[in-house]
């Protein structure tokens, strides 16, 4: 007796190609081009851009760079940056 403990999960978003959205933490929609402040890595001023692999952080001032995913608040899923206008 099989008792599928161990479901698979359902995919269908990933699978449909769908990108979730990034946001700041104020909820704001972030698009690619957009200065933000980062919030973590000391980075300041940043620039996000979008890479074969993704999207990620550029610091103005010294050229680091960081993947939106290490940018991820756990608590709210949001990224943890402030866009600037």
């Amino acid at each position: 007796m099989a008792f599928n403990l161990f479901k698979k999960k359902n995919l269908s978003v990933r699978q449909a190609g769908k990108k979730k959205q990034l946001q700041d933490l104020n909820g704001a929609p972030l698009f690619s081009g957009d200065k933000v402040d980062c919030l973590r890595y000391e980075m300041g001023e940043s620039i996000l851009l979008e890479v074969e692999n993704g999207f990620e952080y550029e610091s103005i001032k010294t050229g680091q760079k960081v993947s939106y995913a290490k940018m991820i608040d756990a608590a709210t899923s949001f990224q943890k940056v402030r866009k600037l206008d």
